[in-house]
């Protein structure tokens, strides 16, 4: 008797059936969050890209001497920034009318003379900022514009503290003033 008890007692212990069901049941959802944060932060480092290329672009197109599709007496570099950001975005299909102000605004001093310069306000919500002086030498400096601007990224990622979390990416970009 002795030994038909122990040997169910062994035959219970090595007996496996179920097993592979609890640890799937286990590992799955760890597996399944994982990848939905993998996805989720990819989608944002996706559009974080995308707004830097937009910044980028409007601070290229700032910092042109020309401006082809401007009319007389506005602000015709400002305007050019802020019109290829909004041609990046949109070709991006990102919602230009999402972008926000940056906070806080960059602080850049004016090419002529020391003084502060504030954001376009003709701009709507991207800041730009122009002639803004970059570098200070011995010559003088580097002048330029600036365009800078928030857009905003929802997670959703449940039972975390990510779950529909609000962040705001920042994108900023600089160009040097051409004279030709």
């Amino acid at each position: 008797m002795f030994e038909s008890s122990r040997s169910i007692l062994r035959k219970v212990a090595t007996d496996s059936s179920g097993a592979e069901i609890a640890e799937a049941a286990a590992v799955l959802p760890l597996m399944f969050m994982t990848l939905l944060g993998i996805f989720w932060f990819g989608q944002a480092f996706s559009i974080y890209g995308t707004i830097t290329r937009a910044a980028q672009d409007g601070a290229r197109a700032g910092a042109a001497p020309y401006c082809a599709t401007c009319t007389a007496g506005t602000n015709s570099q400002n305007q050019n920034a802020f019109n290829a950001v909004q041609a990046s975005m949109a070709a991006a299909k990102l919602d230009p009318a999402n972008a926000r102000y940056p906070s806080p605004v960059p602080a850049f001093n004016a090419c002529s003379g020391g003084t502060s310069v504030a954001c376009d306000g003709s701009s709507g919500q991207v800041c730009v900022q122009s002639p803004v002086q970059f570098t200070t030498t011995s010559s003088g400096g580097v002048c330029g514009v600036s365009v800078s601007f928030q857009y905003p990224f929802q997670f959703w990622l449940p039972f975390t503290s990510l779950n529909k979390q609000k962040i705001w990416l920042r994108a900023s970009a600089h160009a040097r003033m051409e004279n030709q």
